[in-house]
């Protein structure tokens, strides 16, 4: 799900310009009306057609050419727009935002499906990307005769990207090198509080607003405008980490628009959002300690300790020495936690961050971990992740909660990620209004059935999501990825869980119900214990990892 900035996500080419620069528009207008009868607004145009539905829908988006990077850019074979749509679904005739999109065309018009939109997650994630991505993941597995079926949407979220305005508080905010997260005093506390506080107030100053209208909500109608756009009654969905959530919340606001539905990686309802981080705290340090057994067991090839205590005390050694004095003079201690902190989301950075850590330990040679240094972040999708989760939920407005929740996991042995988890969502607690109520997730009967897939050790999603989502939504299907430590893991290479999503997408198939989790697959062991002997770090990372980021921003 949602966190840091640096480095975040799998490594990829280097970032494409900024799409939907060279498109066409279509003005999305939605009447009273309409908002009374489908709770959220439509596309309206010259050629507007009522449907079946009696929602008043367009012919069809004037799609043009994505902005690409270079001729071997997958956007060449996208069509990318902008798709316009109120700033407050309540007054549709008042002020507008507008919203990128891509579509990358089905190409089987036999056993045409309609169109399958995709979340990656965050919030704050851009999806433009991920329209030929996923059609590109799906192949890679096997299943390209299923994606061909879709028009697959990618589409950045409201404030995020490509869609104007795009939501942006301090583009400094994260330069290196940082306060140490984890505060040794009050002076050091303070100083971050100082840093998260003036953050809100920049968000306040430059998009106060746009902030109220940054709920998962907003963003929910803005999909249905949207589907409503592309000429749809249904739309087919696949979500990522916080793309669960997201899809989760068009399901209850318009079960009767939901064709299929695939959540993988999935948030807790119950934790929105305060006590989420709390509970990735706990899960986070699980799986960085994995990371640091796994090195301890391939003590021979990097040379960190031969038990996952001594691999910990080296790192955490490595991390003190870095305070005193940044690794190549640009990496301090939270540079470091956010290079490595990957791994709790990834077994698939196991053989690359353990190179780059064991070549600075044994031959102070920094060049791997610069390599994943992603100097300052991405202040957008760190802007959006704030505004999202601050106008979603209530969150603690004493910073004394915040202190003392923090200070307990700590000294429970939460080391890893508390005090920098502390600090990503720090500004919250400044923001310039109180968030919530937190929006009620319900399944319906009109609502089809959905498959949820959960790797039983995720740490950004800890398994007890998807066990509460499936209570949500009683026509879901829950699948487990037994021993699973990469988050949101599907179509990175597990036949067993690939299959059964292609299956769903493709016929509706669904695991028979039971309580609890519907069907079990096991994690793939050469990918969830990768043998650094046996494979390179690129054929690791190839090997279990998609080419763009899912989860947090």
């Amino acid at each position: 799900m949602h966190r840091r900035r640096s480095p975040l996500r799998p490594r990829r080419a280097p970032e494409p310009p900024i799409r939907g620069g060279q498109v066409k528009r279509i003005v999305i207008v939605a009447t009273a009306a309409i908002m009374a009868a489908g709770g959220a607004g439509v596309a309206v145009s010259a050629n507007a057609a009522t449907g079946p539905s009696g929602a008043a829908a367009t012919k069809g988006i004037d799609w043009g050419k994505c902005a690409v990077s270079g001729p071997d850019d997958p956007m060449n074979n996208a069509q990318c727009a902008q798709v316009e749509v109120p700033l407050d679904h309540a007054r549709p005739g008042g002020r507008k935002i507008s919203i990128a999109v891509s579509r990358f065309k089905h190409t089987d018009d036999k056993d045409y499906k309609g169109v399958l939109l995709v979340n990656p997650g965050g919030p704050g994630g851009t999806g433009i990307e991920y329209a030929p991505a996923l059609a590109r993941w799906m192949g890679g597995v096997g299943h390209a005769d299923v994606a061909a079926k879709y028009d697959i949407i990618g589409f950045d979220p409201r404030g995020v990207g490509s869609s104007k305005p795009a939501l942006t508080c301090d583009p400094n905010f994260s330069d290196p090198i940082r306060p140490d997260y984890v505060p040794s005093s009050w002076k050091e506390e303070k100083a971050w509080i100082a840093k998260s506080k003036k953050y809100a107030q920049d968000c306040a100053k430059k998009f106060g607003w746009l902030l109220p209208h940054m709920r998962t909500t907003d963003a929910a109608r803005d999909v249905d405008a949207i589907r409503a756009a592309l000429g749809q009654q249904k739309i087919s969905w696949y979500g990522f980490s916080y793309g669960t959530y997201f899809g989760a919340t068009y399901a209850t606001l318009f079960p009767k628009r939901v064709q299929h539905m695939v959540l993988d990686g999935n948030v807790n309802p119950k934790t929105v959002w305060y006590d989420a981080q709390l509970e990735q705290d706990k899960a986070f340090e699980h799986n960085i300690k994995a990371w640091w057994a796994w090195a301890a067991k391939y003590d021979s090839v990097y040379h960190l300790g031969k038990s996952e205590k001594a691999v910990e005390a080296k790192y955490y050694a490595v991390r003190a020495a870095a305070k005193k004095t940044p690794i190549a003079g640009k990496i301090g201690p939270d540079e470091l936690d956010d290079i490595v902190l990957s791994a709790g989301y990834n077994t698939g950075y196991y053989i690359p961050f353990a190179e780059a850590l064991s070549a600075w330990v044994n031959n102070e040679d920094a060049s791997g971990l610069l390599g994943w240094l992603s100097a300052g972040g991405d202040d957008n999708s760190f802007a959006v992740y704030n505004a999202v989760q601050a106008a979603d939920a209530r969150w603690p407005r004493n910073w004394s909660k915040w202190h003392r929740d923090a200070e307990k996991l700590y000294k429970q042995g939460y080391r890893f990620n508390t005090w920098s988890n502390v600090w990503f969502n720090a500004p919250v607690a400044f923001w310039p209004f109180k968030g919530g109520p937190e929006f009620r997730l319900q399944g319906s009967r009109s609502l089809p059935g959905m498959l949820l897939v959960q790797s039983t050790q995720d740490a950004a999603t800890p398994v007890a999501g998807g066990l509460e989502m499936h209570k949500v939504f009683p026509s879901s299907r829950l699948v487990f990825e037994v021993g699973g430590k990469t988050h949101a893991n599907t179509l990175n290479g597990n036949a067993c869980l690939d299959d059964k999503v292609a299956a769903y997408l493709d016929t509706g198939a669904l695991p028979a119900g039971h309580r609890g989790p519907d069907a079990y697959c096991k994690a793939v062991p050469a990918l969830n214990d990768p043998d650094p002997t046996a494979m390179t770090a690129k054929a690791a990372r190839a090997a279990a990892g998609k080419d763009l980021p899912v989860g947090r921003p």
